[in-house]
């Protein structure tokens, strides 16, 4: 498409020339010259189609006046190999309870979550079974995009299954760069529309492979019109296939100083669990989620849940131990144990998790 385009201003550049007249118009020309493209890319979206899939998960969370309450978070993912592996967003499956998968022809399918990080807002899902006319997608090296680059979206934006819209790549950031809560996420920020449901889903390139996983958009009105961006599948491929990140299924919030004294947390800082996934890492270590929504110091926490102190004899902290907490739960082999001390009703208690 670019050397595509680079042909098309070449020609009008020669048809502006003096002394030159053209049998054809500018118009007539560049319509002429991106329909091929355009067919190509409907092709291209029916080919990839059945690799993309509309996620629903359950969850709960605590209100201000109800208590615990049930919801529902609707997002997108994409099939990745043939024994059911499913690449999405965190923030669409981590801390959720009950998980289906639905594909093009409508089928649904169980799966749970194997290997997330939050850190970079990357999931990894396994199907119970994977169905009849399901397609796995091809992944490209991210590191090969360029900004200009046409890609387009695949996914359910406002739960409009199997939507597709069309951008650019408009930059490339590095880890570390556009977010502090997701230190460990490289990304491609693109001009194709994102809304809420696409999170999860596919950004392919015109090759039909997939070059990053949709994380957000920012937008002052909460549209689409904002920046997009999603993740590198190159970042995806590290931390989920690689090196696949621990599932701990934990959604809290690090306290420290006043907030911390407050909450009479014994050491500098700690982690203040809000919620817990079933069948996750930290339900098998029989962790406990808050129950309460409090306002303290102007900033609204949910309280009563277990602070977590450290994690295999490594206090919670900065992010430097985060790290290192991280690095270490993701050697745990699968069904292996760990251990973490926690705050419970005023007491400092040890408990024991195992690899899910």
């Amino acid at each position: 498409m670019v050397r595509r385009v680079s042909r098309v201003l070449l020609a009008v550049a020669i048809l502006g020339a003096p002394g030159l007249v053209a049998a054809q118009s500018v118009g007539e020309i560049l319509r002429k010259s991106v329909a091929s493209d355009i067919q190509s890319l409907g092709d291209i979206f029916r080919r990839v189609n059945p690799s993309v899939v509309v996620i629903r998960a359950k969850g709960s969370e605590v209100e201000s006046l109800g208590g615990l309450t049930r919801f529902t978070e609707t997002g997108s993912g994409v099939l990745i190999s043939a024994d059911g592996k499913i690449m999405t967003a965190a923030h669409v499956v981590h801390s959720m309870d009950q998980i289906t998968v639905e594909f093009l022809r409508g089928e649904t399918v169980p799966a749970r979550v194997i290997s997330s990080e939050p850190a970079a807002d990357l999931s990894m899902l396994q199907l119970a079974r994977v169905p009849a006319g399901a397609k796995v997608a091809s992944l490209a090296d991210s590191d090969t995009v360029l900004v200009g680059d046409l890609v387009f979206v695949v996914g359910a934006p406002y739960g409009l299954s199997h939507s597709m819209s069309v951008g650019w790549v408009s930059a490339r950031w590095p880890a570390g760069v556009i977010y502090k809560a997701m230190p460990l996420a490289a990304f491609l920020q693109t001009t194709a529309s994102i809304n809420t449901g696409n999170s999860g889903g596919p950004m392919f390139n015109l090759a039909g492979e997939v070059v990053g996983i949709v994380s957000h958009n920012i937008s002052k009105s909460g549209g689409s019109e904002g920046l997009g961006f999603v993740v590198t599948i190159n970042t995806a491929k590290r931390l989920l296939l690689e090196r696949p990140s621990f599932w701990s299924g934990l959604e809290g919030h690090l306290v420290s100083g006043s907030i911390a004294q407050i909450l009479n947390v014994p050491q500098a800082s700690g982690y203040l669990v809000k919620s817990v996934a079933r069948g996750s890492a930290g339900d098998s270590a029989g962790l406990r989620g808050g129950a309460t929504l409090a306002n303290i110091m102007g900033e609204e926490l949910v309280v009563g849940g277990d602070i977590i102190l450290s994690v295999q004899d490594i206090a919670v902290g900065e992010l430097t131990d985060g790290e290192k907490i991280r690095e270490i739960l993701s050697s745990v082999p699968p069904g292996g144990e760990f251990k973490m001390k926690v705050l419970r009703l005023g007491k400092v208690i040890e408990l024991t998790g195992r690899h899910p």
